[in-house]
């Protein structure tokens, strides 16, 4: 099957997952409801949501700069504008497939500056590690510090069906499921033995021994503080992001750091689980919201505020960066 038929296929079956969402969100909606939802819309305060899409350029701008000191300890350093060229143009294809941008950013950067591709795989893969490492300690942080309001969300809706799902695994599962990977990974490594020589196999030790490169290469980078400073300018940008979204609607004006902790949280679940956080971020925003004691129709909006001004910022910037990156690339380049 072509590859480019194969995306085509992705998108439909992953946006049609979104569409669904959206609909098992919105069937229940009243009208009564939906008035108060369009009123919302209405009232909201949108030149609020300019400064909030400035920072999440600099939030890109920053992550750009990231990814470029996970290069260095490999020797190479890309400029800045095609590192965040690649980026963006990353975050567009995963709107339509998801994961089909980390492949996309990391292709176009061995393109443009020549960085070997296994590489980069690496570099990315020690990046979106250590993203979900941040996502992990927020959500501990934000549960601890919050066990009145989240305690009992959490314990409900993710410790029990997560608790029931392992329950309900016997273990002859889980002792066919073990069995069924060991085999696995012994076929693949019989496989490479026993055609060691062939060329599949040559470049699949070399993808893994480039992906094994970039990944160690946060253990081999001199200005480790520089790279922790970024991560946290990074999510710093994500959290002032979603603060400044409450004063778009007098409703969640009240509302502080503490809240938007949980729906920078919770939401970005959302953003993970479908391409763009499409039928998802939006109603796990809400349901955030409904912990502070924000109506539905609020929440609703928010989540569809926040969402459209970061999934607009986002096919800006990719398809302005897929028309700045040859023309950038015709002139002498500047690290």
């Amino acid at each position: 099957m072509p590859k480019m038929l194969k995306n085509v296929i992705k998108f439909i079956c992953f946006f049609g997952i979104g569409v669904l969402l959206i609909w098992l969100f919105t069937k229940d909606i009243t009208n009564v409801m939906w008035d108060q939802i369009y009123t919302a819309f209405r009232k909201a305060n949108y030149w609020l949501v300019i400064p909030a899409m400035v920072i999440g350029v600099a939030s890109h701008w920053f992550r750009a700069i990231r990814w470029k000191l996970l290069m260095k300890p490999l020797g190479h350093q890309p400029s800045t504008l095609n590192t965040f060229f690649a980026v963006m143009v990353g975050y567009l294809a995963n709107l339509a497939v998801p994961r089909l941008g980390e492949v996309t950013r990391c292709g176009i950067l061995a393109q443009y500056e020549k960085v070997p591709a296994d590489k980069l795989v690496g570099t990315m893969i020690a990046e979106r590690a250590v993203d979900m490492v941040c996502l992990l300690l927020l959500m501990a942080i934000t549960v601890l510090t919050q066990l009145d309001v989240l305690g009992t969300y959490v314990n409900h809706d993710i410790f029990q069906p997560l608790s029931r799902k392992v329950a309900n695994a016997n273990g002859t599962q889980l002792l066919i499921g073990i069995v069924i990977l060991a085999l696995f990974i012994v076929f693949f490594l019989w496989l490479l033995r026993r055609f060691a020589r062939s060329k599949v196999a040559i470049t699949i030790r070399n993808l893994a021994r480039g992906v094994m490169e970039g990944i160690f290469s946060i253990g081999k980078m001199e200005n480790k503080g520089w790279f922790l400073v970024q991560t946290v300018l990074i999510w710093s940008c994500y959290l002032s992001q979603v603060y400044i979204g409450f004063f778009c609607l007098t409703e969640t004006t009240h509302l502080g750091i503490s809240a938007a902790l949980a729906v920078l949280m919770i939401g970005s679940v959302g953003m993970i689980v479908t391409p763009g956080g499409i039928g998802a971020y939006q109603p796990l925003v809400q349901k955030a919201l409904e912990l502070y004691g924000i109506p539905y129709a609020i929440g609703f909006a928010f989540g569809w505020i926040i969402w459209v001004a970061q999934t607009l910022l986002v096919i800006l910037l990719g398809f302005i960066s897929l028309v700045a990156l040859p023309i950038y690339n015709k002139q002498p380049k500047k690290v």
